[in-house]
């Protein structure tokens, strides 16, 4: 009898083991995390960019497919010049294989001098082609007219073309190509972020909702008065000495913020007719009436031929036929919809197509029954 009631309690204790453990999995199930972003995702710090460089430079080594432009000339000419060749004057120079280029790339922050940077060097001719051809070594410069890299190296073109006979096939752009590690740095950007007591974070979309949380999210992590919110947009963060400041912005960095919700905004293109619309998009009971008006021009050649033996000429002339169709208009109620979804079912309800949502929703925003912020790229 013991063995039997020892038995059914440790049944009992894994019954109610497997229901609690079903509670927890169901209650795991409908907890909503909570969004949140880094903050290196939601801000940049002020100082650290990007700094774009352009150089003008020579191609040689190409299959025939250079450019005879006079710069071109000029410029190889200038270069042979000075590596002690002097041409006659007047002698005419015939150079298919040289291209003069525009070379760009980007030197990143904290650059130092030996550091290697991928460049894409495109024509700025008439070259035919890139393929094959070696950039000669060009001055990068930035924007202050200063150089900060020098490039060379062999072009990588991804594309081919091939051409006989008057025909001529072509995969992909020609007139472009990209060298890896083709610039060298030969000189830093002086950085200021170690010649401040403060830092300034900028964020990548203005808004003073996130603005105040970030704020708040950084005095909680490393305590009152930190942080201080000058508008929108930038955030006076006190920083440690120059020692520490390193592994400050490390741990400023990996701050989880949850951004404050984005204004309700649809954009719209309207040479493709996409239309994107986000999750704050709302909208007001309205009713909208949609119909199509369709316009159908047929032209069909007509040809007048003069009789045998006669000397008059053969007269083409057209006929259009124009047809207008015109299908029933509805009047159809949208219903208030709380979110994006409702929104695009209620306008797909009246079978709307791209380019027809261009119109209804400009209708809609102007009647006030769409509460968003339009914008027409």
């Amino acid at each position: 009898m013991n063995i039997m009631i020892h038995k059914l309690s440790n049944n009992r204790a894994k019954v109610w083991r497997n229901i609690s453990f079903m509670l927890l999995s169901i209650s795991i199930l409908f907890i909503q995390p909570a969004h949140a972003e880094r903050l290196k995702d939601l801000a940049t710090i002020q100082g650290v960019r990007n700094n774009q460089l352009i150089g003008y430079g020579l191609v040689v080594g190409l299959d025939g497919t250079g450019d005879q432009t006079p710069y071109t000339v000029q410029s190889m000419i200038s270069m042979m010049q000075q590596m002690g060749v002097n041409l006659p004057p007047g002698t005419s120079v015939q150079m298919k294989n040289v291209a003069s280029v525009i070379i760009t790339g980007s030197l990143p922050a904290f650059a130092q001098p030996g550091q290697t940077l991928d460049v894409t060097v495109s024509s700025m001719g008439s070259a035919k082609s890139l393929r094959g051809g070696t950039l000669l070594m060009t001055p990068l410069k930035g924007a202050d007219n200063q150089i900060y890299a020098m490039a060379q190296g062999n072009l990588v073109v991804g594309g081919v073309g091939a051409s006989a006979n008057g025909s001529q096939t072509q995969i992909n752009h020609l007139s472009v190509g990209r060298i890896s590690d083709g610039a060298t740095v030969e000189r830093s950007i002086p950085n200021t972020i170690n010649q401040s007591d403060n830092v300034n974070l900028e964020l990548k979309e203005s808004d003073f909702s996130t603005a105040s949380l970030v704020v708040d999210a950084i005095n909680k992590r490393f305590g009152a008065n930190t942080a201080l919110a000058q508008d929108g947009r930038v955030i006076h963060v006190q920083a440690p000495a120059n020692s520490n400041r390193v592994s400050f912005l490390a741990d400023l960095e990996k701050i989880n913020v949850a951004p404050a919700p984005t204004n309700a905004k649809i954009i719209m293109n309207a040479r493709t007719g996409s239309v994107v619309m986000n999750q704050a998009v709302t909208l007001e009971n309205c009713a909208v009436s949609h119909g199509n008006l369709s316009v159908v021009i047929n032209t069909d050649p007509v040809i007048s031929q003069p009789g045998a033996l006669s000397s008059g000429q053969t007269v083409s002339t057209a006929r259009s036929q124009i047809e207008i169709n015109k299908e029933p208009g509805k009047v159809l109620k949208l219903n208030s919809g709380a979110n994006l979804s409702d929104v695009v079912k209620a306008l797909n309800a009246i079978g709307a197509t791209p380019q027809d949502l261009l119109a209804i929703l400009q209708a809609m925003k102007a009647a006030g029954s769409l509460h968003a912020d339009l914008e027409v790229i």
